[in-house]
């Protein structure tokens, strides 16, 4: 059974960080993970991913900003996300990478507000 369980959202200002985690199940996690977010009224982007020998890669908006980063013991991936700008503000969520699963999880809210 497929599990994506994305945690760490909240309410930050501007210039402030938040970390992200994502639990996956095991059958999916071996592969390449990404982090999607949903701004309101907006199409679901793919914001970074991670493949499973731990290289990176970001959306230029991100870039430099956030770090991704996995634990393949606990199957969780992280994304620390510093210098957080309005334009952040999203529901975050995890996903394989690069062909998402069906299955998607609740998300978490990130709103990115003075």
């Amino acid at each position: 059974q497929v599990q994506l369980v994305e945690s760490g959202g909240g309410l930050v200002q501007p210039g402030g960080s938040l970390r992200l985690s994502c639990a996956a199940s095991g059958s999916i996690f071996k592969n390449g993970m990404g982090w999607y977010r949903q701004a309101p009224g907006k199409e679901r982007d793919m914001v970074a991913f991670i493949l499973s020998g731990g290289s990176t890669n970001y959306a230029l908006s991100v870039k430099g900003r956030f770090t991704n980063s996995r634990d393949n013991a606990k199957n969780t991936v992280y994304l620390q996300m510093n210098n957080l700008k309005p334009e952040d503000t999203a529901v975050y969520y995890c996903n394989t990478f690069p062909i998402p699963v069906d299955y998607w999880g609740t998300g978490t809210l990130v709103t990115v507000s003075s």
